[in-house]
């Protein structure tokens, strides 16, 4: 054959046509797929870990808030010597929590429709502040107890006024009874307005019947003597021997039909036997 009309060789197809990679392909140049990139997970892993913890706190809030009235009013029940069924409502301020861990409350609300503290029978609510947890003495304690009329009356009784019987009308209490002049018994309604002094209940007269009519309280005390002179002074009224000696009055007035009696606690109470018991009146 002549070399004229050889065959000539085909074209090197890597040499005319080149490969070309498609940017963000599945495969490498090498054929080995990418790694895919991981999403992180620990931002909603603290979501939820913050979201137990708050559950916890916010039960073991309540938790403490069902457990804790229980034990005050066991614990006050047993120091004032109070029945077992004692009505005693309990409540704490604030979030109890850090409270427990601080060991001491801010305050504690005690309070009951019906108590009997040494013969006097009333109405009682009772604020406590600082209240120590692993013992020791009140920060402070105040609070008001709430009478009606047969209680004042008995109250009062040992004054020097003829008391028969008490009416309260806010602002005053009109003291009713009888006093006896040359053997003849007179019938005798003092007015008063009632306070307190020194720890002392205080009865000072604005109005004065005498066998039912009104009389000028000079007029009684010049014609009726040291029976006049008793009945138109103030009265001082000690009740501190009705009352535990870590307690104190600090006020006292007339409420519609009630007495509201202001009491002072003295924190020491919560550690001292003696100011549980009963105070005393000076004598003579």
């Amino acid at each position: 054959m002549s070399d004229d009309n050889r065959t000539l060789p085909y074209p090197d197809p890597d040499a005319q046509h080149p490969t070309l990679v498609i940017p963000g392909g599945a495969d490498g140049a090498d054929g080995v797929s990418a790694p895919r990139r991981r999403r992180r997970r620990w931002p909603w892993v603290l979501v939820i870990v913050v979201v137990v913890l708050a559950l916890l706190v916010v039960a073991a809030e309540l938790l403490t808030r069902a457990i804790l009235p229980g034990v005050v009013r066991s614990i006050v029940i047993d120091q004032l010597d109070l029945p077992a069924d004692q009505q005693l409502d309990v409540e704490a301020d604030g979030i109890l929590l850090p409270q427990l861990i601080a060991g001491r409350l801010d305050a504690l609300h005690l309070s009951t429709d019906s108590v009997t503290l040494e013969g006097i029978t009333g109405a009682a609510d009772v604020t406590a502040s600082g209240v120590p947890l692993r013992g020791g003495d009140l920060a402070g304690a105040e609070g008001t107890i709430r009478i009606d009329e047969s209680q004042f009356t008995a109250l009062i009784g040992r004054t020097d006024l003829p008391v028969d019987s008490v009416a309260l009308d806010a602002p005053n209490a009109t003291v009713s009874g009888s006093v006896t002049v040359l053997g003849v018994a007179i019938p005798v309604s003092l007015t008063v307005t009632p306070g307190a002094a020194e720890g002392d209940l205080e009865l000072t007269p604005v109005g004065l019947s005498v066998g039912g009519l009104q009389v000028d309280a000079d007029q009684v005390g010049s014609s009726l003597g040291s029976l006049g002179a008793d009945l138109t002074r103030t009265q001082r009224i000690c009740i501190a021997d009705q009352l535990p000696a870590g307690v104190t009055i600090t006020g006292l007035e007339i409420d519609g039909t009630e007495a509201v009696i202001d009491v002072d606690v003295n924190g020491g109470i919560a550690t001292d036997p003696a100011l549980l018991e009963k105070g005393v009146c000076p004598q003579g």
